[in-house]
């Protein structure tokens, strides 16, 4: 069965869709980007951006019932693939040990003029 995930702790969806679908032991989270859940703003600079994005995907992870540890994927999208090793420092931190499989592409523009965007796959 298909289950809406919603937390307030998670800056609302921008668009027509779900901040994450649950179905069976499974989670599919849309992207998050770097924006503080408070003030509804872009946090300042690259690490600022990837550390919120992050932290707003363990907001809807803990909705869920779940927290990094279950996360099995992540993709991360990035305005400037320049900034990789500063997006790696940064998201080495939520993750322990076996990090989850990902990947990390640059693209040619993130909403609301985001400089990354993560979303990811859970599971129970």
């Amino acid at each position: 069965m298909k289950n809406v995930i919603h937390t307030v702790s998670a800056p609302a969806a921008i668009g027509p869709y779900s901040q994450a679908i649950q179905m069976g032991d499974f989670l599919f989270t849309s992207g998050q980007l770097g924006i503080l859940p408070e003030t509804g703003e872009l946090a300042q600079g690259v690490e600022a951006q990837t550390e919120w994005a992050l932290k707003n995907l363990g907001a809807i992870l803990a909705e869920a019932g779940m927290s990094y540890a279950n996360v099995l994927k992540t993709t991360v999208f990035v305005a400037d693939l320049a900034d990789f090793a500063k997006v790696n420092a940064v998201y080495q931190k939520f993750f322990e040990n076996a990090y989850p499989a990902r990947s990390c592409v640059q693209v040619a523009a993130l909403p609301k003029g985001g400089l990354v965007e993560i979303e990811c796959i859970a599971a129970k």
